[in-house]
């Protein structure tokens, strides 16, 4: 009789170094579309209000742009486009990461899949469902350990860009962003340099998490 026991599989997981290394530019890029356009807001500011008014007149009408004013609209598309690029990149990493943290542990996902896309926009559960899942993906693959403290300076980071309507989403269209940069540019700086700071809060915390997970799945291959 042979005593010798088959090793296990390991746990089938899905690559997620160049998805993380995805993530993580694409996090300096949307860093870096803020501070541009951080620094437009201090070119506005510097230049002051036309004698024409602002942009937005009342009422319906809208005076022509001047030249700086319609190179904003264009940062500020540019903005928002890489912003969206870097959002997507970032939900692909953090589905893979949690894809593998199942396999990793064989515990099923605290928040089911269509929460990891309508956790960041349902109004209330947006507060906190974004962080938990970022949460579960390290806690249930390492029970034992505390959450890295940069999961809760991101989280804290990306609420506070959040607030008052002044950064990742802005309540006002681009030519009221514009009048306020004139009549009072230093909220405007504030939430720029809080996103800024999300940003790179989020990057450190792919690389972070990316790696405890990379070292745990290659236990099983070391060991065998």
């Amino acid at each position: 009789m042979n005593d010798q026991q088959t090793p296990l599989p390991a746990p089938a997981v899905r690559p997620v170094r160049g998805t993380a290394r995805c993530a993580i530019a694409a996090l300096a890029l949307a860093g870096a579309a803020w501070v541009a356009r951080a620094v437009w807001h201090l070119r506005l500011a510097a230049a002051g209000e036309p004698a024409s008014g602002p942009p937005d007149q009342g009422g319906g009408v809208h005076r022509p742009l001047n030249a700086l004013e319609n190179s904003y609209h264009l940062v500020s598309s540019v903005g928002g486009g890489v912003t969206a690029l870097c959002a997507i990149v970032f939900l692909f990493w953090l589905d893979r990461m949690r894809d593998n943290a199942k396999a990793l542990s064989g515990a099923e996902p605290r928040y089911s899949h269509l929460w990891l896309w309508l956790g960041w926009i349902v109004p209330v559960v947006n507060l906190w469902i974004p962080r938990g899942i970022v949460a579960d993906v390290h806690r249930s693959v390492f029970r034992e350990r505390r959450l890295p403290a940069v999961v809760n300076w991101w989280w804290g980071l990306w609420l506070a860009g959040l607030a008052g309507g002044v950064g990742i989403i802005y309540a006002d269209d681009t030519d009221e962003v514009i009048s306020r940069a004139y009549s009072g540019v230093s909220p405007l700086l504030a939430a720029d340099l809080v996103i800024v700071a999300a940003a790179g809060a989020a990057a450190v915390m792919v690389h972070t998490l990316t790696a405890a997970q990379l070292r745990h799945s290659d236990e099983p291959a070391q060991a065998g």
